[in-house]
């Protein structure tokens, strides 16, 4: 494997933190592809501590979201990475920019042989975040992977249901899969005769004024000083157009129901996107343990208030969940 180069400076999109001691590394998933990572240590910390690994949101990098709820939860005492999934931001992988429910959710237990392995963790109490479409991912790794002995899902995307049936479900008939099948077919034809991989591209910039009001908020969080990063694709050019094809032919979150580790998501009251966060607790509640599966629905909070505005992410809930579910 390939060495990876990570920048050596701070180059996040939110202030470092004087409590926190924050390093770089890489760790290697099943498939052969070398992840780049940051952690994030309480400063002074000793023996072996709880952990969790964080990704997300979906075309975002660890400069964005991820590092700041690692950060976030480093002061509190934990041991955190940030990690950039497969194919993008500083980790390796190629083509770039490909996204896959198998390879992304394999991400996830990866993160989980290297904090199992580190000398400073307790490899019975590790934990994950998942934001955005990684929410989804996180849940799939959480099914199979019973090393995770607790999950945070936090202003969840079903990457496979918004990808084959639209938003809303607007598009759920074999009729729109297959012309969308179609388009990517082509596509597919077009990118081997070109030898590269057409960008499905990013954010909308500039928002027109009908757009709805979920584009006009990931508008301002991808595309303005305030989440803006030179390796996040929603901030640039997107993923390559046919990293759908997998996610509308491979359902994620099939055997949710199975998880007996203790689950807590996490949604906005205004968000677009709370459905996908219902329909996974309806699953939960309905599964082999519902007992410690918990949903926390925050008052006002659209979808991308639970990316970086600290008074509305729940982080003292956060805490106390992983600091009870982690032993």
């Amino acid at each position: 494997m390939a060495k990876l180069e990570m920048t050596p400076v701070w180059d996040k999109v939110f202030p470092q933190s004087d409590k926190v001691d924050h390093s770089k590394v890489s760790f290697h998933n099943r498939y052969g592809i070398e992840l780049a990572a940051d952690v994030y240590k309480p400063k002074r910390a000793t023996g072996k501590l709880q952990a969790i690994a964080i990704c997300g949101p979906f075309g975002a990098v660890k400069e964005q979201s991820s590092g700041l709820y690692a950060q976030q939860l480093a002061e509190r005492g934990f041991l955190t990475i940030a990690f950039d999934p497969s194919f993008t931001g500083e980790s390796g992988g190629s083509p770039r920019y490909v996204a896959s429910p198998d390879i992304n959710t394999e991400d996830f237990s990866a993160a989980v042989d290297y904090l199992a392995n580190r000398s400073d963790v307790n490899p019975e109490a590790i934990g994950i975040i998942g934001i955005c479409g990684w929410g989804g991912m996180a849940l799939n790794a959480a099914a199979n992977d019973p090393r995770i002995k607790a999950t945070v899902a936090s202003t969840i995307y079903n990457m496979s249901r918004v990808t084959a049936n639209g938003y809303f479900d607007a598009d759920d008939s074999a009729e729109k899969r297959n012309a969308l099948r179609a388009k990517l077919a082509a596509q597919r034809t077009a990118d081997y005769a070109n030898g590269d991989y057409a960008r499905a591209g990013g954010v909308v910039d500039p928002v027109p004024a009908d757009a709805p009001q979920f584009v006009k908020d990931y508008h301002e969080y991808y595309k303005t000083s305030r989440g803006y990063h030179a390796r996040s694709l929603n901030s640039n050019d997107g993923w390559n157009a046919t990293s759908a094809l997998s996610f509308i032919n491979m359902p994620l979150d099939s055997y949710i129901g199975e998880i007996e580790n203790p689950v807590l998501l996490i949604h906005g009251e205004k968000a677009h996107s709370l459905y996908f966060s219902k329909a996974a607790y309806e699953q939960l509640e309905h599964g082999v343990n519902p007992s410690n599966k918990k949903l926390m629905i925050i008052p006002g909070a659209n979808h991308t208030d639970l990316y970086d505005r600290l008074d509305v992410i729940p982080f003292n809930a956060i805490d106390e969940f992983f600091t009870k579910n982690l032993h």
